[in-house]
């Protein structure tokens, strides 16, 4: 009973905050200063253990039949705003995004607007990027608390299909959908698309020694000057899998021992490696297209290349959509993954200050001053298996 409780029932009143703050009220029980408080004999609880604990199981006890009898009263009242108990009431969507906030608030709002589903969202944090929200999943697999997926990226995203976390979606935007941006099994969709980059301080490096490919960032004059975001997270993550994709497993270690011996930097995200480029704590270094348009915009002596791996292109990373498997709630998510999808937010993310590519080729000709480069040709489902590798051989040869 407490676990259909905790699982099924406290998600009326997000049952995530409600399980932290039991928990931290029966910590405090087994603190010295509830006792000195609470019980006649301080000193003696202090020293006993066994009787803290037992004070915090009594105040277990009684707070559990209250919830129960809380809950009991929301479900009878039809409260579920996911819209599964009561017909009325206003439905609702929880999605887990990866997408920069400052890009998706103004989606996700258009969306709220256009149709009335509540949109209760929960970001990631830059440090983490995508891996935080995976994990995050990965732990709520049997009883999850989100009803859909936005990712800024798919590598991660085709990990979680293969995992058995997302469920497929058959909606009408999805039929005929390029092959090359879905998985095969409807478990996820693609769209809007942004190119990896390189990107340096206009005042520190000349247009002549500007770096145009990846190998450029071998060379010995870049030693000392090179940061980029931590493999482990993000489109990094997936960027150094496709090297082990399109090179090989042993031209890529090669490259990451090149870099080692520039002395390259890991930071926190593609956002502060391109703040530190700026403020000339370094000249050079990996990140998202999207990033460079936002320092640019602040006026920041910023520019970029595509990171070309060889001649063969950059690697474009798409946002992807997916349902998660248990949730529950595929109607009012199958209307947010609808609008993801359309052309109206492919042209929303394509003039936003993002300015993601299209995937349409009619729409992406309309914004085809934000083609960077050529794209790498590649299969995202071989980036993804690589991730393991590529993530192995980082913490190998990195610093």
């Amino acid at each position: 009973m407490l676990k259909y409780v905790l699982f099924k029932v406290i998600p009326l009143f997000d049952r995530l905050e409600f399980i932290a703050d039991c928990g931290l009220r029966i910590a405090d029980c087994l603190g010295q200063g509830f006792w000195e408080k609470e019980i006649r004999n301080p000193q003696s609880a202090i020293r006993n253990k066994d009787s803290r604990l037992a004070h915090a199981c009594r105040f277990a006890c009684r707070v559990f039949p209250v919830v129960l009898a809380v809950a009991a009263i929301f479900a009878a009242a039809g409260c579920d705003n996911r819209g599964r108990s009561d017909a009325n009431a206003p439905k609702k969507v929880i999605v887990y995004c990866s997408v920069d906030p400052e890009f998706a608030r103004d989606i996700l709002g258009a969306f709220e607007k256009q149709t009335g589903v509540k949109v209760v969202v929960r970001y990631d944090e830059e440090a983490t990027k995508t891996t935080g929200l995976v994990q995050r999943l990965r732990a709520e697999a049997d009883h999850p608390a989100a009803d859909m997926l936005w990712s800024g990226e798919c590598f991660q995203t085709i990990a979680l299909a293969d995992e058995g976390i997302l469920a497929p979606y058959r909606g009408p935007a999805v039929r005929g959908w390029p092959a090359q941006f879905a998985d095969p099994n409807g478990r996820w969709h693609a769209f809007g698309l942004r190119m990896r980059v390189i990107a340096w301080n206009t005042k520190r490096v000349g247009p002549a020694d500007a770096p145009r490919k990846l190998e450029d960032l071998l060379d010995a004059k870049f030693k000392g000057r090179i940061v980029m975001a931590n493999p482990a997270f993000g489109t990094t993550r997936g960027d150094v899998a496709s090297w082990f994709a399109h090179y090989g497993a042993q031209r890529a270690k090669d490259i990451l021992r090149g870099l080692a011996a520039n002395g390259v930097r890991q930071v926190q995200g593609n956002s502060t490696a391109v703040r530190l480029v700026a403020l000339g704590e370094a000249d050079v270094c990996f990140t998202d297209t999207d990033d460079v348009y936002i320092a640019q915009r602040n006026g920041w002596p910023i520019e970029m290349a595509p990171l070309d791996q060889g001649g063969a292109g950059a690697l474009a990373i798409p946002n992807t959509v997916a349902l998660v498997k248990g949730a529950g709630n595929e109607a009012a998510a199958g209307e947010l993954i609808e609008f993801l999808l359309s052309e109206q937010v492919e042209r929303l993310l394509a003039a936003s200050e993002s300015h993601n590519i299209p995937i349409r080729p009619a729409v992406a000709a309309q914004y085809a001053k934000y083609a960077i480069g050529k794209p790498l040709e590649i299969d995202y489902r071989k980036v993804a298996d690589q991730q393991p590798a590529a993530l192995a051989a980082v913490k190998e040869i990195l610093p």
